[in-house]
């Protein structure tokens, strides 16, 4: 268990921070850049999250939001390890998680209508804001693909933040319909009508 008794250390005022294990590193490092941006990611599915509380037909989302929140915090302490100070019992985003992701996706999907055009974000609020975590999701996975080009990155974990996006996407697609609301659809080439 983690313990937390004082939250200002004052070591990272000059742009410096530390990895698990206690390597030091730069705080514009493409390592910090990535595990910060699957923090933000985490926060704005929080945002998402708090959106299905209490909503009774929304509470599988909700508990699904939950364990991707724990996973993601996972993956975001994999990423804050240096390589070479791994520990035995060391969280790891496995096949199942990939496997888990899937299976979310293929149950939300199942009963939503054709794509005859790409969707646009709105039509509900909580809709926006997994858009959001969409593209805050490819950001993450974009970084996290950077950093692999240079520094070692378990495969899974990029992996799991592109069928993580597509299930954002579903789940998107899917309060929409839970709402009653339309989709809002793309419409090509600026023949879009302003009612």
């Amino acid at each position: 268990m983690v313990k937390l008794n004082k939250i200002y250390t004052r070591n990272g005022d000059k742009g410096l921070t530390q990895l698990v294990g206690g390597t030091p590193i730069s705080k514009h490092s493409p390592r910090v850049h990535a595990y910060g941006e699957v923090d933000e990611l985490n926060a704005a599915l929080g945002i998402v999250r708090t959106l299905f509380d209490g909503h009774n037909q929304k509470e599988t989302c909700y508990k699904i939001l939950t364990k991707v929140q724990n996973e993601l915090f996972d993956m975001g302490s994999i990423l804050a390890t240096d390589p070479t100070q791994a520990w035995e019992g060391m969280p790891e985003i496995s096949k199942s998680h990939l496997e888990q992701l899937e299976g979310w996706i293929d149950t939300l999907n199942k009963d939503l209508p054709e794509l005859n055009s790409f969707v646009l974000p709105g039509g509900t609020q909580a809709n926006s804001f997994i858009h959001l975590a969409r593209t805050i999701c490819r950001r993450a996975e974009r970084s996290i693909s950077s950093l692999s080009a240079t520094e070692p990155v378990p495969a899974n974990i990029l992996i799991y933040l592109n069928r993580l996006s597509d299930l954002l996407f579903v789940m998107a697609r899917w309060e929409v319909k839970q709402e009653q609301k339309d989709e809002y659809l793309w419409v090509p080439g600026g023949t879009a009508k302003v009612s």
